[in-house]
């Protein structure tokens, strides 16, 4: 109220009805506080030299009260700081925004029916109201969320092509509305408790990411957190057939093999393996059936394409013809048996010597010089070696 003479004012009324209060702030103004009260009465000041005109009224009820239907979003961090969007009634003549008793940090009228105001810093659930020159509106209620906190993330890595299910851990994952991988959001996401998210792995390029989970408190990002692998990829292995009974090693060669979980024949796991470099395994191949299988390596990547390493039967020896020749040696020798086509070698005694697959049940070999008497023939291949054959070494007749 402005004026003159205010001074040592000893009441202030509406109508009849003194002022809930008022304070004196200079001698040209002061400031009171309405009874409550109906229709439009005179404000009058009193003080020792009298009572003022009366010519200045008060409206009761000629601004109805402000209403609140709707706050979006209804949460955010307990720091504050989220602009929040009210709508209403009767809101253009907003004089204040509280969360709780709190004065949000600054607010816009945009038009009577909406307001944006900045979330003071709080906690808990607390009601927002508007209050104008017809009164405060009702409360509508927006909580104040914890960040949240993430810790890990298990495991940490996986294929570029994603598809794998992770587990994230931390603290206050209930109200999350984002996980992400890098800049790209998870294929999927389900909060299992306020520590644990699983989340499907989007795709990705090799490398690190960092790992984020977006709550109405904030964003949690844990930096280098989770790792996308090339799939391996196989391109040789040497030697590519084997024995039945496994035990043999073979050397595995292509690119991104460096985190090889697993080096499998079939269906079968390696006897065991050895990761030489990112190029190169060395496995034990295990024991299978006769025929070709799949050789596969498995990293966090994937699972390699698969390469043919056949298992064979060791050969068998049935007869040699002829049995028996000059310690000169130099004379041809049929073998009959089976499972002869792969062989690598024909040895007498412990001589290897030149011969000629012809089938898989007959090879030609050329009988090395030796000492006269017996000597066992045998057959190698990749499948074993056979059980030895006799042939019988002649000394030259004598005059």
């Amino acid at each position: 109220m402005t004026g003159t003479g205010f001074s040592g004012a000893t009441a202030v009324r509406f109508g009849a009805v003194p002022a809930a209060s008022f304070t004196v702030t200079s001698d040209t103004r002061l400031t009171a506080t309405s009874p409550p009260g109906s229709g439009v009465v005179q404000v009058t000041v009193t003080t020792p030299s009298g009572t003022s005109n009366e010519y200045v009224t008060f409206g009761y009820g000629l601004t109805p009260a402000p209403t609140l239907n709707s706050l979006t979003p209804n949460s955010g961090p307990t720091a504050g700081g989220t602009a929040v969007t009210l709508t209403g009634s009767g809101l253009a003549s907003a004089s204040s925004v509280r969360f709780g008793a709190v004065p949000a940090a600054s607010f816009t009228v945009v038009s009577d029916t909406h307001i944006t105001a900045v979330a003071p810093p709080g906690a808990g659930t607390v009601q927002v109201t508007v209050t104008t020159q017809g009164g405060s509106s009702n409360g509508l209620s927006y909580t104040y969320v914890a960040a949240a906190t993430l810790t890990g993330v298990g495991p940490n890595r996986g294929p570029t092509r994603g598809g794998n299910t992770v587990t994230l851990t931390g603290t206050n994952f209930t109200s999350a509305t984002t996980v992400t991988f890098g800049s790209t959001p998870a294929t999927s996401f389900t909060v299992v408790s306020p520590t644990n998210i699983t989340a499907v792995v989007p795709p990705g390029a090799a490398g690190a990411v960092a790992v984020a989970v977006t709550t109405p408190g904030g964003t949690a990002t844990l930096q280098t957190a989770y790792f996308y692998v090339n799939a391996p990829v196989l391109a040789g292995l040497a030697p590519a057939a084997g024995p039945l009974a496994g035990g043999n090693t073979v050397t595995l060669t292509g690119t991104h093999l460096v985190e090889a979980t697993a080096v499998r024949f079939a269906n079968t796991a390696a006897g065991s393996f050895t990761v030489i470099s990112d190029t190169q395994i060395t496995a034990v191949a295990p024991a299978g059936t006769a025929g070709p299988a799949d050789v596969t390596v498995t990293t966090a990547g994937g699972t390699s394409n698969a390469l043919t390493y056949t298992y064979l039967a060791p050969p068998v020896l049935t007869l040699l013809s002829p049995n028996q020749g000059p310690t000169t040696g130099g004379n041809t020798v049929t073998l009959t048996g089976t499972h002869l086509a792969p062989a690598t070698q024909v040895r007498f005694g412990a001589t290897p010597t030149a011969f000629t697959v012809v089938s898989d049940t007959h090879i030609v070999a050329d009988a090395p010089p030796g000492a006269a008497g017996p000597v066992d023939v045998t057959v190698i291949t990749p499948g074993g070696t056979s059980a030895p054959g006799s042939y019988m070494r002649l000394s030259p007749p004598t005059a």
